[in-house]
């Protein structure tokens, strides 16, 4: 009789060489139970899609209440349903004015791919600006305006009329001309190091597009719903998307995504033509429940604030000569190293010492830090002592070779 993990790696596809393997049985709060009795503290969070941590009793509730009330009934946009609608307007609500009509997807590639769609829509226009490293998803549509060849060049051709700036570089707006549709950006570039806006880039950015009438399309997967001390990374600039991606951390753990515009832009999906984009399974009334339930709890708590207060514990307590810069904000932080070596030595170290730490995808000397939101500080001092302690060990090792 062969093993879970023998059939984990026999029947289900793997996406890296060298999966993690860890073998779960439980998760809660913080925390996430191995099989073989070790507990993991978690630092990841589903790669920021934990919001509220694992098993949180006012998702769990919203979610089992909806399985007892119904599941799946019928496509997207056709039944009006309590927990789709419910959410829709909680969120036009917490948005600017011009941001106040949802399309809920089941992922944040399927966001990505439906505002693209939009913005050819609404202006009549086919290019597309992107930024270098950037990451909107791994659909054929969203890897045509992620800005790496590495990840592209086997998948080719893409979607093609996508031209690439460089993320806060000022002197590349003027590729922004009359024929673009879309400049697409991440709030914070996630895959490139949790680069930041600098010089009132987004600022920049959002003038230029109003001056050459193309829509700016905010990238707030994994920016979004709180983990920056915001609801919405945007928040922290002057700068108001005319649409606006989001996913991950929104369902609280469960899947989904959406895109978020205008009333006006919105409507020109619903004919000419007919079903101009469509889902079955988007806005699923059990997973609705659940993000309408991770929604109301972020922004009817203190979490937002909390997040602000807790990167300033992260960066206390994670001083060290070997950690070069800690970039990003709130609790979507990078820890920078000399090389990706010890990036990659300090995140299997720290996992078989029961730390939950992850990788960028292009910026291979960065370590992931994206805890809970519900984290507490304890929980932070106890993960970065192991961080330091773990950093110590491999520079004690080295010293000794």
């Amino acid at each position: 009789m062969t093993s879970l993990r023998e059939e984990f790696f026999q029947h289900q596809t793997q996406t890296t060489p060298h999966s993690l393997a860890i073998e779960v049985v439980r998760a809660e709060g913080s925390y996430v139970y191995g099989a073989d009795g070790t507990v993991y503290l978690d630092f990841i969070a589903g790669v920021s899609a934990n919001s509220l941590g694992h098993n949180h009793p006012r998702v769990s509730k919203a979610i089992k209440d909806q399985v007892d009330a119904y599941t799946h009934v019928m496509v997207y946009g056709e039944f009006i349903q309590q927990p789709q609608t419910a959410l829709c307007k909680l969120l036009s609500d917490l948005l600017p004015e011009n941001l106040n009509t949802v399309y809920l997807v089941n992922s944040g590639t399927e966001a990505t791919e439906g505002a693209l769609k939009l913005a050819k829509r609404v202006t009549g226009r086919a290019e597309v600006i992107a930024a270098k490293n950037a990451y909107h998803g791994n659909t054929q549509g969203a890897m045509s305006v992620c800005g790496t060849e590495v990840q592209n060049r086997a998948f080719r051709p893409l979607i093609p009329g996508t031209k690439l700036i460089t993320f806060n570089n000022e002197e590349e707006l003027e590729k922004i001309t009359n024929e673009t549709a879309a400049v697409i950006l991440e709030t914070i570039q996630g895959g490139a190091g949790f680069i930041v806006s600098e010089n009132g880039y987004l600022e920049k950015v959002r003038k230029r597009c109003d001056a050459v009438g193309a829509l700016l399309i905010l990238d707030e997967i994994q920016s979004g719903v709180g983990r920056t001390g915001r609801f919405y990374g945007f928040e922290h600039y002057n700068c108001i998307p005319d649409i606006l991606i989001t996913g991950k951390g929104l369902g609280g753990g469960m899947p989904i995504g959406a895109f978020i515009s205008s009333f006006e832009y919105m409507q020109k999906l619903q004919d000419h033509p007919k079903l101009g984009h469509i889902t079955t399974f988007g806005g699923h009334p059990v997973i609705a429940a659940a993000a309408l339930a991770t929604v109301k709890e972020i922004t009817e708590t203190n979490l937002m604030a909390e997040a602000l207060r807790k990167e300033q514990l992260f960066r206390t307590y994670l001083q060290h000569d070997a950690i070069k810069e800690i970039r990003g904000k709130g609790l979507m932080l990078a820890l920078m190293l000399e090389d990706e070596s010890m990036a990659t030595e300090v995140v299997l170290t720290c996992m078989d010492q029961g730390l939950l730490l992850f990788f960028l995808l292009f910026e291979k000397r960065a370590v992931r830090i994206s805890p809970p939101l519900t984290i507490s500080d304890e929980e932070i001092k106890l993960g970065c002592d192991k961080i330091i302690k773990v950093i110590n060990q491999i520079i004690a090792k080295k010293a000794s070779h």
